[in-house]
């Protein structure tokens, strides 16, 4: 079994003849055309998108952990801020009314005079 990559254009705009997957010095086991329109090679699997080591992902993968990380602590500071302050406020609310200046009366209903 073998695969034909076709010609294409490079990323440096040079044309790059055609292949057949497994290439003489290549794999016996890459039999499939992998990679992009600018970028092909023969691979061993029909899914593989990259010809290169995947190591530069795990600093990606790094970078990204971290980030979330940071993310993740400065939400967590802020919930417990707003969780505190929310505390603060309703235990050192006083517990009497506050007077206003104004009292409440009943009103008296008076007879008409007659």
């Amino acid at each position: 079994m073998s695969a034909e990559c076709t010609s294409y254009t490079s990323v440096e705009k040079e044309l790059v003849s055609g292949f057949s997957c497994p290439q003489a010095d290549g794999e016996a086991g890459d039999i499939y055309c992998c990679g992009f329109k600018d970028d092909k090679y023969c691979c061993d699997d029909p899914n593989s998108f990259f010809p290169y080591e995947h190591s530069y992902m795990w600093w990606l993968s790094v970078g990204a952990l971290v980030g979330l990380s940071i993310a993740a602590v400065v939400l967590l500071a802020f919930i417990i801020t707003v969780c505190v302050l929310c505390y603060l406020f309703v235990s050192t609310k006083p517990h009497s009314k506050l007077d206003t200046g104004l009292s409440l009366q009943s009103a008296e209903v008076t007879a008409p005079l007659a």
